[in-house]
């Protein structure tokens, strides 16, 4: 049987150790399973210019976002002053980042991975986190291009804050936070991407259950959030035809009319076509 396609995943970290040693046959086996377009999430300095290079060298499939990583936003200065946190995220450099961002935005489908983090970052770092946020939103802004947002423990400030400077298209990643707060984000004309493990995880489940179908896109956070850990050891962007199956088992519609829904989302949000 041929595979559902034009299929997309709006948010995957190809260029995460774990997959870019081999990320074409990554991007060959996601083009064998319908997916069209792959959006790779940049998170610091180092990382969109990784994220840059990929997209030019793989224009048929790999669309760039960028971004500052909610934690990277203020990792340095986090760092100065004995906080550990356990990852090393190469060279971040965060107000450079936002001037890149700034000058390369037109480039880019999208600015993103951005946001609030309230689960590594201390609150005495909530402010300067914010400051950097608000200005990755307002550039977001000024280069017409929607956000891809990443929250944890802060979904409400930074669901005001978008509303506050006047976002208009954004897309709030793996969102697993209150279901009235997603119902809010997606009456605000927002959009939620549902992870490939919605099957089993019940928190993304809920969006295809509770969210009107209008509002949700496609995403891996590939290598992150497998739907099989035997089948995929780390998640690439092939599984959201997995979000496709279980979404169409839901709705009681065919795989195709699921797969058309979201493809129909994408072009909405990023303005360009799913195939």
């Amino acid at each position: 049987m041929p595979p559902v396609t034009p299929l997309h995943d709006a948010h995957a970290h190809l260029t995460h150790p774990r997959l870019r040693d081999d990320v074409d046959a990554v991007l060959d086996r996601a083009r064998d399973a319908g997916v069209t377009r792959v959006i790779a999430n940049g998170l610091n300095y180092s990382d969109n210019l990784a994220v840059q290079a990929l997209s030019r060298r793989r224009p048929d499939i790999v669309r760039p976002a960028y971004g500052l990583y909610p934690v990277d936003a203020v990792l340095e200065e986090m760092t100065a002053a004995g906080v550990d946190y356990p990852r090393d995220p190469g060279e971040i450099r965060a107000e450079e980042t936002i001037a890149w961002v700034r000058e390369h935005a037109g480039e880019a489908i999208a600015i993103g991975e951005v946001g609030l983090d309230g689960k590594w970052v201390p609150s005495e770092f909530w402010p300067l986190q914010e400051q950097r946020f608000c200005a990755m939103v307002e550039l977001a802004l000024a280069a017409d291009r929607p956000l891809i947002i990443h929250s944890r423990k802060r979904e409400l400030r930074c669901f005001e804050l978008c509303r506050e400077l006047g976002a208009e298209r954004v897309l709030f990643h793996a969102y697993s936070s209150k279901l009235k707060l997603a119902q809010r984000i997606a009456e605000a004309g927002y959009y939620l991407s549902v992870p490939s493990n919605a099957r089993r995880a019940d928190q993304y489940g809920a969006l295809v259950r509770k969210i009107p179908r209008e509002r949700l896109l496609l995403e891996t956070d590939a290598p992150y959030l497998s739907p099989d850990r035997e089948r995929w050891p780390r998640n690439e962007p092939a599984t959201v035809a997995e979000t496709v199956a279980f979404a169409a088992e839901v709705w009681s519609e065919p795989a195709p009319s699921a797969a058309q829904v979201f493809a129909d989302n994408y072009e909405r949000l990023f303005r360009e076509p799913a195939s």
